[in-house]
């Protein structure tokens, strides 16, 4: 109870109090402070991952930013509004993945793509497409997988910026690699890699801080993982954790399931066990975020179906149980 009071205090203390707009006429200042405790709120995420005060505390934000909408008549100031508010929004629907509400996430989103085109906002636009794959994805469903990263692909911000061309080369990667799409997949991977390397050091919105190198790495492990390419998948992954910074903890947890799933696919079961428990250890006191519990749970039933009464397993999941009873 402590710990998630502490969160939900965190999650609102990111925002403004409404007091500060009261009495005058909104204008780019405002939006720059609003914008401010964006940033705050993408980097609890980061750190903690998706759960229900950050959903809350970035809908906050969200309604905060559209009910400045009418007290300023700058046709700049209230697309920027706009603007914030969607991705306040996307923020409260890439929460929702987090811990696997998808479908809250779905609806957080398409109330993010419909604000994003009254603040013409091409970029919050490609993330929330980005994220609709994502989805798909989480619910196994190739079609959906597909058709939103195709849209994330054809976006305008993917042909105006190469690191988001990147992004959503290495989606639609993951999207014909569940097909089990060896070449397509693959040579989408190669325009992820192609995209970045033209990327420049332009301004952007605090969510794309998390995409570089590194995290193509881990996106590649995922692709490498459908195509059963367990040494290329734990190739990827250890190039990722070489590079994910530190503070994008969730991520890097993320990538350390997927190199013990890697691991896992060549019968390496101690050292993927010792692998898989550095996820915990990552994570430390904070529960993990439900999505993050999938990926352990499908290592677990991997390991139990390749080694159902080995000392291993047994010690494995003697830990989950211990860990369950302690979170």
């Amino acid at each position: 109870m402590l710990r998630r009071n502490f969160l939900a205090a965190s999650a609102a203390a990111a925002l403004p109090p409404n007091r500060a707009f009261r009495g005058h006429a909104v204008g780019h200042s405002d939006v720059d402070r609003l914008k401010e405790s964006l940033r705050t709120l993408t980097t609890l995420d980061d750190h903690r991952g998706g759960h229900g005060s950050l959903e809350t505390a970035a809908l906050t934000g969200a309604r905060q930013a559209l009910g400045k909408v009418d007290t300023t008549i700058s046709e700049s100031v209230q697309r920027r509004l706009y603007s914030l508010a969607a991705d306040y929004t996307a923020t409260a629907g890439f929460s929702c993945i987090d811990d696997r509400r998808l479908d809250d996430a779905e609806r957080h989103f398409e109330t993010a793509l419909r604000l994003a085109g009254l603040g013409d906002d091409h970029v919050t636009a490609l993330r929330v497409f980005n994220c609709l794959s994502m989805v798909g994805y989480q619910r196994n469903r190739p079609s959906i997988t597909l058709s939103a990263a195709r849209a994330a692909q054809d976006a305008r911000a993917a042909r105006r910026d190469p690191l988001l061309a990147s992004l959503a080369h290495a989606r639609a990667a993951i999207a014909h690699s569940t097909t089990g799409d060896r070449q397509t997949a693959l040579r989408c991977l190669g325009h992820a890699c192609d995209a970045l390397g033209r990327a420049d050091g332009r301004e952007r919105p605090t969510w794309t801080d998390f995409y570089g190198p590194a995290e193509l790495f881990a996106l590649s492990a995922v692709v490498h993982q459908h195509l059963a390419d367990s040494p290329e998948s734990e190739s990827a992954s250890h190039r990722a954790l070489a590079g994910i910074p530190p503070q994008f903890r969730r991520n890097r947890a993320s990538a350390t399931a997927r190199l013990a799933l890697a691991q896992l696919g060549q019968g390496e079961l101690e050292q993927a066990t010792a692998t898989v428990a550095g996820v915990y250890d990552l994570m430390g006191t904070d529960p993990l975020p439900p999505r993050l519990r999938t990926l352990l749970g499908d290592f677990h039933r991997g390991l139990i179906t390749l080694a159902t009464t080995s000392a291993v397993t047994r010690e494995w999941t003697d830990r989950v149980h211990a860990q369950g009873e302690n979170q």
